[in-house]
């Protein structure tokens, strides 16, 4: 996955089951193109990281795509127990989407009542089969939006490490936007429905903000740990550094103490208080853009240097 995403160690290739193996390969090898028993159907290849276990996973899995957004359904084959998958991304929402030849980064956003109704429907009429599951289970089949996690349009390839870090910094910026105008958004609404009933606004947040809450935490999460394993390495090779790095670990701590109080707040949605998750909203967005601005003002100029993929110094073998 991409420089923002949790994934495995080093050199740890996912996982993929014996059965679905043979279905991936040929999926790799042919630009998306399958047989056998998928033959003629809209395959793509779903990489998660395990809920537990931390590892990758892909799985090859039928799509439909409706009102402009690409959905997966997790029917398990009409099974009355969730596919493991399905478990991953209410887990860790960052995904990664082989569909045809392209490879792509999504948020993985469980579909909600109407909304989820509507779009099964619309999934039932492209793909008569998930009708026949749902009508043998009684389990309610999930309907999974992959929210195509976009770069910047025309944006060219950072060459340094400065720019790879504006980059990814500017996605950070995005995503926890993007959470903010959900949850102000949410609440809106939330406070507008409860004057004209004359109630008390109730508790209770979104899968929609949860996923996308959680993908921005992932990704903070992920990209602060990386920067702490490359901070010694950086005040050995530039020792006027050293202070302006240990500062930045201990902004680190402190962003990271939130973005732990944001997931918690996130445990039980039925039960989350909105008010207290936009108010630790605020303090992440306060915490985290005096963090990024910091960073950058003090780094960037050492980082224009460092080329971005790193060179790999190359050193030959001995012939015979």
């Amino acid at each position: 996955m991409s420089e923002t995403n949790a994934r495995s160690g080093p050199g740890d290739a996912p996982h993929v089951s014996d059965f679905n193996l043979p279905v991936v390969e040929e999926f790799r090898a042919n630009g998306g193109r399958v047989g056998g028993m998928f033959e003629g159907g809209d395959l793509l290849l779903l990489t998660t990281v395990g809920a537990r276990s931390g590892r990758e996973h892909t799985t090859p899995l039928g799509w439909v795509r409706a009102e402009g957004r690409l959905l997966v359904v997790a029917s398990a084959g009409g099974s009355d127990r969730h596919p493991d998958w399905y478990r991953n991304v209410l887990a860790r929402p960052m995904v990664r989407v082989e569909l045809g030849s392209e490879v792509f980064d999504a948020v993985a956003v469980p579909t909600e009542g109407d909304e989820r109704d509507r779009l099964f429907a619309a999934c039932v009429e492209a793909a008569p089969g998930y009708g026949d599951y749902q009508a043998g289970t009684e389990r309610i089949l999930p309907v999974v939006a992959l929210d195509r996690v976009h770069e910047d349009e025309g944006a060219k390839e950072a060459e340094n490490l400065a720019e790879k870090l504006v980059e990814i910094h500017r996605w950070l910026r995005g995503q926890l936007d993007r959470v903010r105008q959900e949850a102000d958004a949410y609440l809106a609404e939330r406070d507008a429905r409860a004057a004209r009933e004359g109630t008390v606004p109730q508790p209770g947040l979104t899968l929609q903000i949860r996923q996308h809450c959680l993908a921005f935490c992932e990704s903070l999460h992920f990209h602060h740990t990386g920067e702490e394993s490359m901070f010694p390495v950086l005040a050995e090779q530039n020792p006027h550094l050293a202070d302006t790095l240990r500062r930045l670990s201990e902004e680190h701590v402190v962003v990271d103490r939130i973005r732990r109080e944001l997931e918690a707040l996130l445990g039980e949605l039925a039960t989350a208080d909105p008010d207290a998750f936009r108010a630790e909203l605020d303090r992440m967005t306060r915490e985290l853009e005096e963090h990024l601005d910091h960073e950058e003002a003090t780094l960037l100029p050492t980082l224009e240097a460092i080329p971005f993929p790193p060179v790999t110094p190359h050193h030959p073998q001995p012939t015979a």
